[in-house]
């Protein structure tokens, strides 16, 4: 579609923020979902329409012009502005709503994810799904740039002002050890250890260190099956929590999950979305998901594992 000279549009404007805060047409591109000619249009179409040059396109990385820093403040509020109205129109009736795009943490992605979606789906008719699973900490940012709508994530201490947060579940974190070791295998075997280079991994190492505790380790893994499966094997002993100990069911005959042998600790799994913009619909999404983890999560562990009453447990 043609764009006429000195017509600004929300498309636009979509365009330059991204832009702006990847500082790569590339980048942007892949975040909105188009091609980075087509980013490169949009901002030639931009600054036409403005009358100046707002990003530094032939820098790397790309940079914002002195007009570029003052029209990006306007650009978010632009943007904000777009989302509340579009929420405010399909509050009154979500069957209008045509877009929502979802950021879940990996924890829930077997069993609740699904479920969430069904329903998502049956009272929005007429929306499209896109769904992002990922890291709290990338969920998080992708809030913060409007890439994704509401998020589920653990608690990593980036919801501040400007967010609305509802508290799903609770859940402690417990040690896996091979089947029939118990839990004198934490004094016995290698640590292997949950990757610090997402915010639970970094949790769990901070607290090792807080209980003078520095158990060996040779392996740092982001993958739940691959530690529950080294585990199962007798390689080693690890710290996770009942969702991590739930989404590898293949290894449970082969692993003893027993009480964390540290002082306790437990993270917060909450839904988050940007205050004032989808009205009431946060709330309404964190009541059937906290429905869904006392079903799906909170009974199977308790069932199976009496012991993390009442540390396992909906919000």
């Amino acid at each position: 579609m043609t764009v006429s000279a000195g017509r600004i549009t929300l498309w636009g404007v979509e365009v330059f923020v991204a832009t702006a805060e990847e500082q790569s047409l590339t980048a942007a591109a892949q975040r909105l979902g188009t091609s980075a000619a087509t980013i490169s249009q949009q901002l030639t179409n931009l600054e036409t329409a403005i009358g100046t040059t707002l990003l530094n396109r032939q820098e790397r990385p790309v940079t914002l012009t002195p007009a570029g820093l003052m029209f990006l403040r306007r650009a978010n509020a632009i943007l904000n502005e777009a989302d509340q109205a579009r929420a405010e129109l399909a509050m009154a009736d979500l069957s209008r709503l045509t877009r929502f795009r979802l950021g879940m943490i990996e924890d829930f992605d077997a069993e609740v994810t699904p479920r969430l979606l069904s329903w998502l789906a049956e009272a929005m008719p007429a929306c499209q799904f896109l769904l992002e699973t990922g890291a709290s900490h990338r969920l998080f940012d992708a809030l913060e740039a409007r890439a994704l709508d509401l998020i589920v994530a653990a608690d990593t201490g980036a919801a501040g002002a400007g967010m609305v947060v509802h508290p799903l579940l609770e859940e402690p974190f417990v040690a896996a050890v091979p089947a029939g070791a118990g839990v004198g295998a934490t004094d016995l075997l290698p640590l292997i250890q949950y990757t610090t280079r997402h915010h639970m991994g970094r949790q769990i190492a901070a607290h090792l260190a807080r209980a003078a505790r520095h158990p060996s380790h040779r392996f740092e893994l982001d993958s739940y099956h691959a530690i529950m499966a080294m585990v199962a094997d007798g390689a080693g002993w690890t710290i996770l929590t009942p969702l991590g100990w739930l989404s590898a069911q293949r290894f449970h005959a082969k692993v003893q999950v027993v009480p964390l042998p540290l002082p306790p600790l437990s993270r917060t799994i909450s839904l988050i979305a940007r205050a004032s913009v989808l009205g009431e619909m946060p709330g309404n999404v964190a009541a059937q998901l906290k429905a869904l983890a006392q079903d799906l999560i909170v009974t199977p562990a308790l069932t199976a594992l009496p012991w993390l009453s009442p540390t396992l447990r909906v919000l």
